[in-house]
C-alpha cells in the first residue's frame, strides 16, 4: 500500500473542512431560527428529531470533501475535473442559500426553490464526477437522497405553513 504524501495528506484535510465550515456558517443561521421560527411551523408526520440533522450533515460534508479530494488529487488534468470542480462549488453555494432562505429569511417558499435548483446541481455533481472517479460520484449518492427527503419535507413545510 502506498503511504500518501503530505501535500495529499493537507489536501484530503483541506477538502474535508471546506464543506464543513459552510456547514458551520449555515448552522449559526439555523441555530438561531430553530427556538423562534421553525419550532413554531406545523411540520409533517415523518419531521426528523432536531438533533438528527447536525450528525447527518457532518458525515455528508466528509462525504462530499473526501469527494472533491478524489477528483482533485492528480491535479487539474482536464476539462472535465474543472467542470466537476466548478459544478461541486456551485452545489456547496446552493447549499448555503438554502439555509439563508429557509432558515435566515424564514421562508419556505424560496427554500423549496433553493433546494429543488441544488438537487439539480448535486445530480450533475455526480455525473461528471463519475466521468472522472466512480468512487467519488458514489460518495454524493447519500447526499443525493437526503436532499431529496429534505426536498419533499420543505415542500411539507411550505404546504403546511401557507
Amino acid at each position: 500500500m502506498k503511504i500518501p504524501s503530505l501535500h495529499s495528506l493537507l489536501l484530503l484535510i483541506g477538502c474535508i473542512v471546506l464543506p464543513l465550515l459552510i456547514g458551520a456558517l449555515g448552522s449559526v443561521i439555523t441555530t438561531s431560527s430553530i427556538p423562534i421560527w421553525y419550532n413554531t411551523l406545523t411540520k409533517p408526520w415523518f419531521t426528523p428529531p432536531n438533533w438528527v440533522f447536525a450528525p447527518i450533515w457532518t458525515i455528508l460534508y466528509c462525504m462530499m470533501g473526501v469527494s472533491l479530494w478524489l477528483i482533485i488529487k492528480d491535479g487539474f488534468k482536464n476539462n472535465e475535473v474543472k467542470r466537476g470542480v466548478i459544478c461541486f462549488g456551485a452545489q456547496l453555494l446552493l447549499n448555503f442559500l438554502w439555509t439563508i432562505a429557509f432558515f435566515g429569511m424564514r421562508s419556505p417558499a424560496m427554500g423549496l426553490v433553493v433546494i429543488i435548483a441544488l438537487l439539480y446541481l448535486i445530480g450533475l455533481t455526480i455525473q461528471i464526477f463519475k466521468n472522472i472517479s466512480s468512487p467519488a460520484a458514489y460518495l454524493f449518492i447519500p447526499y443525493f437522497c437526503w436532499t431529496c427527503c429534505a426536498t419533499v419535507l420543505n415542500a411539507a413545510v411550505f404546504l403546511l405553513n401557507m
